[in-house]
């Protein structure tokens, strides 16, 4: 599978060659992520340049244990049990040219429809807009996946051809079986400009695929 960026005429191959394994990812650079700024509205976001890798998820999928797994920090990403606690983009930077927004969860928080409203009118502005996005992960429960908020992310990358890779979270919770037939069923399902993987925050699993996947989009690629 090809990507394809905005403002780009040529086609990047995907992963040419590149097994995905500790031997390759020598190095996370995740783990200099510092909070930068809440944004309620488009402009208040940083500068619209370099790399900026987008995290979406609706209520209680995972995105904030995922976020604080991958940047070794326990609480950079808030956790909470209540639903709909993200309400604004939130930009972690990794370094001057690259950084992590975590997207709110609205689909199925429980805020008032006026605030749905507006993030959704939001975010449909941000995936048209924002040039310097280069890759969305969208986390989803394994147990649970591709659920409407998740279609609509889908669908939205798919029309602004942002990349978009599937975090099947909570692996931990099934078998390995199970999980790989879910794993098996979502990748069927994705337009072209989705891969997906299983993950766990507890046990760590798939943490380094999902490493070298965000390197890739942050133009890194392999070290070592």
């Amino acid at each position: 599978m090809a990507r394809y960026y905005r403002g780009f005429n040529g086609h990047v191959p995907a992963y040419p060659g590149i097994e995905m394994t500790s031997v390759n990812v020598k190095h996370n650079p995740d783990r200099s992520a510092r909070y930068v700024i809440s944004a309620y509205q488009l402009k208040q976001l940083p500068e619209d340049e370099g790399f900026e890798v987008a995290f979406a998820g609706r209520s209680n999928a995972g995105k904030s244990s995922a976020i604080n797994t991958l940047t070794d920090q326990k609480s950079l990403a808030r956790t909470s049990k209540t639903p709909g606690r993200t309400q604004q983009i939130i930009i972690f930077d990794i370094d001057e040219d690259r950084r992590i927004a975590d997207l709110p969860g609205y689909g199925y928080a429980k805020v008032p429809d006026k605030l749905k409203a507006h993030w959704r009118h939001v975010l449909q502005q941000y995936f048209q807009r924002r040039n310097s996005l280069r890759g969305v992960v969208l986390v989803m429960d394994i147990r649970h996946p591709m659920r409407p908020f998740d279609e609509q992310m889908l669908a939205w990358c798919e029309a602004s051809g942002v990349p978009c890779h599937v975090l099947l979270t909570k692996a931990d919770k099934l078998k390995r079986g199970p999980a790989q037939a879910t794993l098996h069923a979502v990748r069927k399902s994705l337009p072209p400009v989705a891969t997906a993987q299983v993950y766990s925050a507890k046990s760590r699993d798939g943490l380094e695929e999902l490493i070298q996947r965000l390197n890739e989009w942050y133009e890194l690629g392999p070290t070592g």
